[in-house]
């Protein structure tokens, strides 16, 4: 099991390359689940949101993608948003001058021991210093 950001997982209706991190994680979810905490959706749908508009993506090629991640073994996180839950999340959101949003990708990564799959640099330098292992191209 890993932890996969929102950013890598928009990056799959983007990317073409089969080498990419982006679509090794793709690869990977056929025989491993993925967990994420309950902001995902939210983001995947914004950043899907963001390409429409962009002129990226048609909406027969939105309806594609969010058909292909009803598919995987990804796991929603249940009860991300109460405030014990939070306070993690906003202690390492400050320490590593992480978004919240990304913050909770780590925190979950940590609490569970999960490798994290993701694309942003901060994030990575965040979670190497605190020894969590990352998900690698190839």
């Amino acid at each position: 099991m890993l932890v996969l950001d929102a950013s890598l997982t928009v990056a799959w209706g983007f990317e073409d390359e089969p080498g990419s991190l982006a679509h090794g994680v793709l690869d990977r979810l056929e025989g491993e689940s993925a967990a994420v905490p309950p902001i995902w959706p939210f983001e995947v749908a914004n950043g899907v949101l963001v390409g429409e508009r962009r002129q990226h993506w048609s909406r027969a090629d939105v309806a594609g993608f969010f058909a292909l991640l009803t598919t995987l073994p990804i796991e929603i996180e249940a009860g991300g948003g109460s405030a014990p839950a939070l306070a993690p999340v906003l202690a390492l959101a400050r320490e590593h001058r992480l978004s919240v949003y990304d913050a909770s990708y780590l925190e979950l990564a940590l609490r569970r021991g999960l490798p994290l799959a993701m694309l942003d640099r901060r994030l990575q330098d965040a979670a190497t210093r605190l020894g969590v292992s990352l998900v690698a191209s190839g």
